[in-house]
């Protein structure tokens, strides 16, 4: 394992050539200019901190790797972000990122799909400062990646124990294993995204359900969760302010009630298109008093009944999602539009009937 790493570490060559790269830069030449003079012929977009501004404000975009120069070494980069044309970062555009950006605390890596568990080998490796990885459609990763990140291979890296917010979006070969890894290897962390990983079960988030460093939670269109796995959480020790379990049509009445006994500290909770009803309404609001935003659009089963009672009890609610709600009418809405504290009001797709519009 460690000589993969050497080898991936090893100094830049020439794909034309052979030979090893000159330096970027030298004294007094900024940033900018070097690459730019590197790679006349390519977009690049790299923004720079004014003399004035805070290094912690500083996100340099590269839309084009280039991140094999040891000039970077001295740079002060705490942010950085691949955007998802950057389809030519590879595991050694990592390497080269693990070993001189070793100060990086955010990396943005949405829709690098040509990475592998390789590449998060050498993140593990050397970025042991970094707090926030998006990781999103990176579509080759698998469980053994996220045990590298959570430190299960220490022998080769320690990890990056002290990330805060995961990004997992639609890495389609996680399973369970990934969610046991962060639950043991994780402990700082705080908003994981795992929205669209199928591979994902209701035994998963039994892992995850005593992470008590967790504030947000999004398991949106992740099929196999269940009541079962809402059961899971609810049962815990978390402490979650917002859920979202939005398209898991295999969440219905049952996951409220177990949301309003153990998860009731929720400020935002998430429940588009699945499968509740004014009864499942009925068993939350009454425990959810401090909920400020709530979506439950394309739940075609809430009528009026389940708006009056959201009226009732969710005297907070700042936000609510009515979208494709089809069965709801003007008396329902006239009860919503009560609520003290609310701003924000989503009704797509809904339509008054004939009768009404004469009332």
């Amino acid at each position: 394992m460690a000589g993969a790493i050497r080898q991936l570490l090893s100094p830049f060559s020439s794909p034309d050539t052979g030979r090893k790269q000159p330096p970027l830069s030298g004294p007094g030449v900024p940033l900018t200019q070097s690459l730019r003079r590197r790679l006349p012929k390519r977009r690049l977009n790299v923004r720079v901190p004014s003399s004035g501004s805070q290094v912690l404000a500083t996100t340099y975009v590269v839309q084009d790797p280039c991140l094999y120069t040891p000039s970077l070494q001295s740079s002060p980069l705490p942010r950085l972000k691949l955007p998802l044309i950057s389809q030519r970062t590879t595991d050694s555009s990592l390497g080269r990122i693990a070993q001189y950006l070793k100060g990086l605390e955010v990396l943005e890596l949405g829709g690098c799909s040509n990475i592998t568990n390789t590449g998060l080998l050498l993140i593990a490796w050397g970025l042991q400062r970094l707090k926030s990885l998006n990781l999103r459609s990176c579509r080759h990763l698998s469980d053994v990646g996220i045990g590298h990140l959570a430190g299960m291979t220490r022998s080769a890296a320690e990890g990056c124990l002290g990330l805060e917010q995961l990004t997992l979006q639609d890495c389609q070969k996680l399973s369970d294993l990934s969610l046991k890894h962060l639950a043991r290897g994780l402990g700082r962390l705080r908003q994981p995204s795992l929205s669209f990983c199928g591979g994902i079960s209701d035994a998963g988030l039994l892992h995850l359900s005593h992470m008590s460093s967790l504030r947000s939670l999004n398991l949106r269109s992740c099929d196999n969760i269940s009541d079962t796995g809402i059961m899971h959480l609810a049962m815990g020790s978390l402490r979650l302010s917002g859920l979202d379990v939005s398209f898991c049509d295999k969440v219905g009445d049952q996951s409220l009630a177990y949301i309003a006994q153990g998860l009731d500290g929720l400020r935002s909770l998430s429940l588009c298109s699945c499968h509740i009803s004014d009864e499942g309404i009925n068993r939350m609001v009454r425990q959810m008093h401090g909920l400020r935003t709530l979506n439950i659009g394309q739940c075609v089963r809430i009528t009026d009944k389940g708006l009056e009672l959201i009226a009732e009890h969710l005297s907070q609610l700042t936000g609510i999602d009515l979208y494709g709600c089809t069965r709801i009418t003007k008396r329902g809405l006239e009860r919503i539009t009560q609520l003290p504290c609310l701003k924000v009001l989503n009704l797509g797709l809904w339509e008054m009937t004939e009768s009404e519009k004469v009332r």
